[in-house]
């Protein structure tokens, strides 16, 4: 799973620490982040954001596929064992309640946006927009898709995605800024 390539490991190369020991560490420290995400609102129109999409986007194009998939597993379990990861606790009801597609959908998005940074889309800017628009669709197709057999398709739409496309697009914007970036200043 220790792929040179990726941005994580460009960064902290930490030679000499087994693979299985740094990947644990970095899954673990996903988990934190994704849940500290998950918990802090930020004002935003219409609808408050949390950052949590954000470090899933963060998160897949800087561990590639394989550990952002592991990072993002790790973190359901974690939440499905009862640990107060979501945004209003844990317990397994949170993984069929209303929000419970769009945590698969997250899943799901990590996996096929490292796949693309594993390919090298987060070094340029251009190329970069092509996976978090990708996962940010499956995230929320996965949500909106899990939800509309609670409340309906139409309900789905304008509860579950309408609101949030505005804070979504910023997200992508932000993570469109940064992984380029570190990759640039990495590679002076």
């Amino acid at each position: 799973m220790d792929n040179n390539s990726t941005l994580i490991n460009s960064l902290l190369p930490l030679k000499g620490v087994k693979t299985y020991v740094k990947n644990i560490l970095l899954i673990l420290f996903g988990t934190l982040l994704l849940t500290v995400s998950s918990k802090i609102q930020v004002p935003f129109w219409p609808v408050p954001m949390t950052m949590q999409t954000f470090v899933v986007l963060i998160i897949a194009m800087a561990y590639g596929w394989k550990l952002s998939f592991l990072t993002l597993v790790a973190y359901l379990i974690e939440g499905a064992l009862g640990l107060p990861v979501f945004a209003k606790g844990g317990g397994h009801l949170y993984l069929i309640g209303p929000t419970a597609g769009y945590l698969y959908g997250m899943t799901i998005a990590a996996a096929v946006i490292g796949y693309f940074a594993d390919l090298g889309y987060g070094k340029s800017i251009i190329k970069c927009i092509i996976p978090l628009l990708l996962g940010t669709i499956i995230i929320f197709i996965c949500g909106i898709g899990y939800l509309s057999f609670i409340i309906g398709f139409e309900k789905a739409i304008i509860a579950g995605l309408l609101p949030f496309i505005p804070s979504e697009l910023f997200k992508i914007a932000l993570a469109v800024f940064i992984i380029p970036t570190i990759w640039k200043y990495i590679q002076k």
